[in-house]
């Protein structure tokens, strides 16, 4: 029988938790856009495991209980806006009650047991509403920006838009940043990012902040309550950015403080 809360060392690659993005693409085995989180966490020397959107909710704890840490993915589902009290909009897509059911238990248990998190696209809006904030339903339409950010209309195959992003100073992912190694140093950098969204926070969640900012204003990352409980958020797909060394460096702090709650609890 695995332990509860087993202890992570070189041996033994941390178990990172990784929801199916959606139930369609679970019952049909889908896997070509979540293969990429999976290889993103092998590559930072994490154990990634399936979490299925399928099971009840004593099932789905008793699986999470044994994990260390957990990536929430990117999806082409919405967030329902019941879940933030906000009326739905004509540009929102169809929401995934098992995905959010199951993202809502894994967060809960993450900050229950100071488990790291790393939120990514679906998955930091999530996150963010979870903690009582909001989203801005549709970029395009509500906010008039002249950045694309999403990959409506384009080819399925076509590549991520880019553009840059300023990371905030005094936070994780600055500090990430500023590591020796990293093309873009110190708080406050630029950065360019990969960007496939057309939904964003709006307001913050409680015990969130910015850590990084498109030019028009589009929050692209948020952290919970920096060095101390290691939850970050990001709306750029740094899975899909292998060479791009900021990235990169976050599936790495991911498994580094898995390593560091365990030694600790």
């Amino acid at each position: 029988m695995t332990p509860a809360n087993p202890q992570p060392s070189a041996a033994n690659r941390p178990r990172v938790g990784i929801p199916w993005r959606t139930s369609q693409e679970e019952v049909s085995r889908i896997t070509n856009k979540l293969q990429y989180y999976f290889a993103a966490v092998t590559a930072a020397e994490g154990e990634p495991v399936h979490v299925s959107l399928q099971l009840s909710l004593s099932d789905l704890a008793s699986q999470i209980k044994d994990l260390d840490a957990f990536v929430l993915p990117g999806a082409p589902t919405d967030v329902n806006p019941a879940l933030y009290r906000a009326p739905r909009r004509e540009k929102t897509h169809d929401d995934d009650a098992n995905r959010e059911k199951t993202d809502f238990a894994i967060l809960e248990h993450a900050f229950a047991s100071s488990k790291p998190v790393l939120a990514i696209c679906y998955g930091c809006q999530s996150l963010n509403v979870c903690l009582g904030g909001s989203l801005y339903q549709d970029i395009a339409s509500e906010l008039h920006t002249n950045i694309e950010h999403s990959k409506e209309g384009l080819a399925p195959d076509a590549p991520d838009p880019v553009h840059p992003a300023r990371i905030e100073s005094g936070g994780e992912i600055a500090q990430l940043a500023a590591a020796p190694g990293l093309a873009n140093r110190g708080g406050g950098s630029e950065v360019q990012i990969n960007t496939s969204h057309h939904q964003s926070v709006r307001d913050l969640g409680h015990g969130l902040r910015v850590a990084a900012v498109a030019p028009d204003g589009v929050i692209e990352a948020v952290e919970h309550e920096p060095h101390k409980h290691w939850v970050v958020g990001v709306q750029w797909h740094p899975e899909r950015m292998k060479d791009h060394a900021l990235s990169s460096a976050l599936f790495r702090a991911l498994v580094q403080a898995t390593r560091a709650a365990a030694a600790h609890r």
